[in-house]
């Protein structure tokens, strides 16, 4: 039986990786030579995505500097792999900027607050989803038209959030850590005395639509009676039913191609699961797009019913590639990326969505790839950035700060983070300098693309509805 390191060891361990990373090296960034175009590294991406929708991607991304942000991962993952590493690897999110956090519906029905987004996750540097996190609250602080010591200030505090909840989880039993949770009461116990009215009205309204968003929902939304069968209704290029993708195929064919990529998902859910799963059956599905770096990427709504009509289920299934980050932190241990994302998922997350999995299947082009599977709305709600002042940003930094924190102590070791961290605030310090600094990169290449929008390099012209 391996000997197990004490928490004084652990600790040690982590002070003792300042020695070869100072908390300092974290701070400021400049271009390197020799630095990748950004046109051409969306570009790349651009090659493996739907044709028709890559346009829609670039006109979504290019709404703001934040919206930029927002898909342009790959951009700073390629800047981030010759940054220094200090080998306190944890399972990162890969894509941490705060517009991937949010609230949905635990399985035990209560509205919980973690990450919601995991298509880029992969192990690695603890830091460099601290530092993305707290490069999206320099970038969405300028959309806003924040003051620069007001956005510092909003940087910072996700830091220190960060930093002070790892020094927590590194005091806490092993169970104690994985079973924390912030959920929508613990935040307004935590955090309603020091929100503003205009806060705590805000915050309400979306938890109240949160609770509302779910399949009866969302069905109300996409879909309409055909002679007494539910369908996915016709918005392209939003959403578009299989039949007007594949005009000529025959229904009964797509209905058992369906059925079979179904069957493959339904084998990676826990037996109970797939008893739960048996008990809907097959009724439409369509493509969907969604989010913003996400666009391009395949991704399909299944409508599924169980009694009859008033019981719909939507499941959304969403194309995996590969990480943008195994370039620099090498390939993936899962064959299959929707398993990559799943595995990745329940180890980020306090609690998951019940029907989360993945498959594999041919999809009408005759390519096979990988998809995971989770509910498409499952009491999902999402802050609204563009309406915070600086005041309430600095609320949802520090809100973000320990979920990022809880995330990463689940999977790392949060005794050797803390350790590393320590008490003061060089590292708070270092982040704060390297998210403005690569803030400012941001806009330029946000700048870099709109030019190349604007030549002919790159298309933003929407497709024809």
């Amino acid at each position: 039986m391996t000997d197990i390191d004490t928490p004084a060891e652990r600790t040690a361990r982590g002070k003792g990786v300042r020695a070869e990373v100072p908390r300092s090296a974290h701070a400021g960034w400049e271009p390197p030579a020799g630095r990748a175009d950004p046109v051409d590294l969306l570009a790349s991406q651009d090659a493996t995505r739907v044709p028709e929708l890559v346009p829609l991607r670039h006109e979504r991304m290019l709404a703001s500097p934040f919206t930029f942000f927002r898909g342009a991962a790959l951009l700073m993952a390629n800047d981030l792999a010759d940054r220094p590493r200090t080998g306190l690897d944890v399972q990162l999110c890969g894509d941490a900027h705060l517009s991937n956090f949010g609230v949905y519906a635990a399985p035990d029905r209560r509205l919980i607050f973690s990450l919601n987004d995991f298509d880029e996750t992969l192990p690695g540097p603890f830091e460099w989803d601290v530092q993305r996190l707290a490069t999206s609250f320099a970038v969405a602080g300028r959309d806003s038209g924040f003051r620069r010591k007001h956005r510092d200030r909003i940087v910072r505090t996700a830091v220190q959030s960060y930093r002070e909840a790892m020094r927590e989880f590194a005091d806490q039993h092993v169970m104690d850590v994985w079973y924390a949770r912030l959920d929508v009461d613990e935040i307004e116990r935590r955090h309603r005395g020091e929100a503003s009215k205009r806060q705590r009205k805000t915050f309400d309204k979306v938890v109240s639509k949160a609770r509302t968003k779910n399949s009866l929902r969302a069905a109300d939304k996409l879909t309409h009676d055909v002679d007494g069968v539910l369908r996915f209704r016709s918005d392209p290029p939003l959403v578009v039913p299989i039949e007007e993708l594949v005009p000529d195929r025959d229904a009964r064919d797509v209905s058992a191609a369906v059925g079979a990529a179904l069957d493959t998902y339904r084998a990676s859910l826990p037996n109970d699961r797939q008893q739960l799963l048996g008990r809907f059956r097959y009724v439409h599905l369509a493509r969907k797009v969604v989010g913003v770096g996400s666009v391009g990427t395949r991704a399909w709504v299944v409508l599924l019913q169980g009694r009859d009509t008033s019981d719909p289920l939507l499941l959304q299934v969403k194309e995996a590639q590969q990480s943008v980050l195994e370039t620099a932190l090498g390939p993936s241990s899962h064959d299959n990326h929707g398993e990559r994302v799943v595995a990745g998922q329940r180890l980020l997350q306090a609690a998951g969505d019940i029907l989360l999995g993945w498959t594999r299947t041919e999809g009408i082009d005759g390519t096979e790839r990988d998809f995971y599977v989770r509910q498409l709305w499952d009491n999902k709600g999402s802050a609204r950035i563009d309406r915070m002042d600086d005041d309430g940003m600095q609320l949802y930094a520090r809100i973000c700060g320990w979920t990022l924190a809880h995330a990463h102590a689940r999977s790392g070791d949060p005794m050797a983070i803390a350790g590393y961290l320590g008490s003061g605030t060089s590292f708070d310090t270092a982040i704060a300098s390297f998210a403005a600094d690569y803030a400012d990169q941001n806009e330029r290449d946000y700048a870099a693309v709109r030019a190349a929008v604007d030549q002919g390099r790159l298309s933003s012209e929407p497709p024809a509805a």
